[in-house]
């Protein structure tokens, strides 16, 4: 989930993993792509659908057979070995009845496993709901999956769960409450990363809300980390390494690291957001990024990488009906060749304001110092939801949603594409681009404070090419508004 200000009242959603083995393979059903790379459906029945709990209020409504927000992850080892995670029957109010785990040995079939994140999967943590799934894959094989579990009955508790699986994704163990907090204390939007050059070492971090006292004036919202050193067996207890209590009312969302193969270093990137005394408004924000040289035992103080000039997402037809996708939310990546740093990210600085494209910015020094921002996706469209990877011959791809289909005038949908774009060297003036998915209604999405396609979606590299996972919407399916898809893609 994202959560926010004002935190007036809890309203974020929890990422739960949980696991059903025997689940019945599911034949990999196609969706054609423009470029004749077939997109392959990853998401196939509900397997909470017969779940009652997790009602907030009597206005909750739960979008059955909706996944959204999806990541993945690709075994270093074999790229036919994959393991996407997304939220399955998402709320309006926050957070999903629980995650699900779809995976393949040949890059084509997947088979469903559900992730023991909430009280709807079987042997589930003891959460009504969950949210932002995580997934990344170690040097050894061993898969991590993170996520958040939150209850809004008979509590307010927010957790950061964890488990691991050691036969690519059939089965989950070590389920894992890294930390868990209970109102005015908030956990939010946590991801996973498994080193890949430490066998058993992964990274776990989050932005921990304080607003305590309740109130205007009193927010504070650093970064924390748990890890683990033991391939998800046991996690360290959870601890602040981002500090945010020199600035009032500021917080921090969004936290990645990508980790420097050549040399060990950790970057974790995320957005600092400061607001105003009654916390009705951003009064200043800016992506940072902090690294680590003995794997994530210390870390140096902030390096500002660029400003967040993200404006609201919505419909540009019909303001009124806003959109939720990947504002506020860096997408990095590291040249596993050069150590050249990239982050990707949505803002407005080549529409003066007006809407978001899809920016990047790099480092080649380190992270020490970043240039200024460079438009990807196309002028005059807004652009969505930016992913990045960087594959094995220092080729950059960049996927992203675009409005580039929308018409003046029409306000009964929203013609939405997935796009690819690709910068050999990270070269922008040999940038090509083409789409790979089908043009699909945004505005069949299931509605979570916007029509919600997922606060993120995934890429990876995978050797000589890249991994996308994403969102796509049906037209007149309330039952199914959504589903999963993944393709590998070549770059060049």
């Amino acid at each position: 989930m994202r959560a926010l200000l004002p935190l007036t009242a809890v309203t974020t959603a929890a990422l739960l993993l949980v696991t059903v083995t025997g689940a019945t393979p599911a034949a990999a059903e196609r969706n054609p792509a423009p470029d004749g790379s077939p997109l392959v459906r990853v998401s196939h029945g509900d397997p909470y659908a017969d779940c009652t709990i997790g009602a907030r209020s009597p206005d909750s409504v739960v979008y059955p057979g909706t996944e959204v927000e999806p990541y993945l992850s690709v075994d270093p080892r074999d790229p036919q070995r994959v393991v996407t995670v997304f939220q399955q029957d998402r709320w309006n109010d926050g957070a999903a009845r629980g995650l699900v785990a779809s995976w393949t040995t040949d890059g084509h079939t997947f088979h469903r496993s559900t992730l023991p994140f909430s009280l709807c999967a079987p042997g589930g943590a003891d959460f009504e709901r969950a949210s932002d799934p995580w997934v990344s894959t170690g040097p050894d094989g061993t898969v991590y999956a993170g996520g958040e579990g939150v209850d809004f009955t008979r509590s307010t508790r927010s957790a950061l769960l964890a488990a691991t699986s050691r036969d690519g994704g059939r089965t989950w163990q070590n389920l894992t409450t890294t930390h868990v907090d209970e109102e005015p204390f908030f956990n939010d939007k946590p991801s996973l990363t498994a080193d890949p050059n430490r066998e058993g070492t992964a990274y776990q971090v989050w932005n921990r809300l304080d607003n305590d006292p309740p109130g205007p004036g009193s927010l504070d919202g650093p970064g924390y980390i748990s890890l683990t050193r033991d391939g998800g067996r046991t996690w360290s207890r959870a601890r602040p390494f981002v500090d945010t209590s020199g600035v009032p009312n500021t917080q921090t969302i969004g936290h990645v690291i990508v980790v420097d193969r050549r040399t060990g270093t950790l970057y974790d990137f995320f957005d600092r957001i400061t607001y105003s005394d009654d916390l009705s408004t951003v009064t200043e924000a800016h992506y940072a990024v902090v690294t680590s040289t003995d794997a994530g035992e210390t870390w140096s103080a902030p390096t500002t990488v660029a400003r967040d000039t993200s404006v609201p997402e919505v419909d540009p037809n019909d303001p009124t009906k806003t959109l939720r996708a990947g504002s506020t939310l860096p997408s990095p990546a590291i040249d596993p060749k050069t150590g050249t740093l990239y982050m990707a990210y949505e803002g407005s600085d080549f529409s003066g304001g007006a809407f978001d494209s899809v920016q990047l910015v790099r480092s080649t020094d380190g992270g020490r110092t970043w240039g200024a921002p460079e438009l990807i996706s196309p002028q005059g469209v807004p652009a969505f939801s930016p992913s990045i990877a960087v594959d094995e011959r220092s080729t950059v791809a960049l996927t992203y949603y675009d409005l580039r289909f929308l018409e003046p005038g029409n306000t009964t949908t929203l013609p939405t594409a997935y796009q690819l774009a690709t910068l050999p060297h990270g070269d922008a003036r040999r940038r090509s681009e083409r789409r790979i998915s089908r043009v699909f209604d945004w505005l069949q999405a299931p509605f979570a404070g916007g029509y919600f396609l997922g606060d993120y979606q995934g890429l990876v590299a995978d050797g000589k090419g890249v991994r996308a996972v994403l969102t796509e919407t049906h037209s007149d399916g309330p039952q199914n508004r959504t589903d999963v898809y993944t393709a590998r893609l070549h770059t060049q």
